[in-house]
């Protein structure tokens, strides 16, 4: 396919996410190009420029990461968290195309710190758990990572190499000028040699193989991932034209995902006790819902 050829959402190419593969150098990527699924998702609370940033980096990451998963209704969860820090959670999921997320900060503490705050200044001593729960099995797994580096990607790359132990490559970039937000990411992984009987690429002394793309994908530049008009097709092929064969295959859409409903808190609260259910009640015997994640309040009677 001519990387002249834009694939695209529409008129927009937003919201997609493109899977690709250089077979030549056992290498899998997935880049992505976020836009009206951040402004809906990050329209559900007046964040300020900070945690705005923040959360539409954390977005991206979520959608690269979750749209390597081959299970299609599985969910990837993304989750920061510090007993002390500025943000003390910070939570994000995918979903067969499906993403949503929130943070919860200390507004107080936060305007103290000025426009651009590093990662260690709004979460201090923290860990990033990253879990992965398969619908067709009902298995969970789950790794946990330090809450380090300058960027929820850098500490995304440091999860793949520590839990999963597959050299990985993260960039990502956010863009707000006030007629929205926009966020472009790329990911590029070695293929996990070991699941197919061959030793992973981490217990050999050389592997110029990866070497080699790990430098032409870390030339990304920022501006790259958020231009609309740059395609994702295009964009791999700018970094990688000099390969042999890149096969594309774009994804569905991304959406904005929040799964709350009366029907899903009903079923949730009846699972506690009569007792508990009478002291959520408010003074009209109704238990009032805060999702933390479209900010919508659910009125449940039963």
């Amino acid at each position: 396919m001519s990387a002249a050829q834009h694939i695209v959402d529409g008129e927009t190419g937003y919201d997609r996410v493109m899977s690709f593969t250089i077979p030549a150098r056992d290498v899998r990527g997935r880049v992505v190009r976020l836009g009206p699924v951040l402004d809906t998702v990050l329209g559900a609370h007046a964040y300020p420029p900070a945690i705005t940033h923040l959360l539409a980096e954390a977005l991206t990451v979520t959608a690269l990461i979750g749209s390597l998963m081959k299970d299609g209704d599985g969910q990837l969860t993304m989750q920061a968290q510090t007993e002390s820090g500025i943000i003390d959670l910070l939570v994000c999921d995918y979903r067969n195309g499906e993403l949503r997320g929130y943070v919860r900060h200390d507004a107080d503490r936060l305007a103290a710190l000025g426009a651009n705050p590093s990662l260690y200044a709004l979460f201090g001593q923290g860990y990033l758990a990253i879990t992965f729960d398969l619908a067709s099995t009902g298995q969970r797994y789950q790794g946990i990572v330090p809450l380090e580096g300058d960027s929820l990607a850098e500490a995304c790359q440091a999860y793949f190499f520590q839990s999963e132990q597959v050299p990985t490559l993260i960039r990502v970039a956010a863009r707000n000028d006030g007629a929205g937000c926009v966020a472009g990411g790329l990911l590029v992984q070695h293929l996990p040699e070991g699941e197919e009987g061959r030793e992973r690429l981490h217990v050999r002394l050389d592997h110029p193989e990866w070497d080699h793309v790990a430098a032409l994908a870390g030339s990304i530049r920022h501006d790259e991932l958020v231009d609309p008009d740059l395609s994702l097709e295009a964009l791999v092929w700018r970094l990688f034209h000099d390969e042999a064969e890149v096969r594309f295959d774009l994804g569905g859409p991304l959406q904005r995902g929040c799964r709350c409903s009366v029907a899903h808190y009903e079923s949730v609260i009846a699972k506690f006790p009569e007792a508990d259910r009478t002291d959520m009640r408010d003074e009209r015997g109704l238990i009032v819902v805060d999702c933390a994640f479209c900010s919508r309040l659910f009125e449940i009677s039963a």
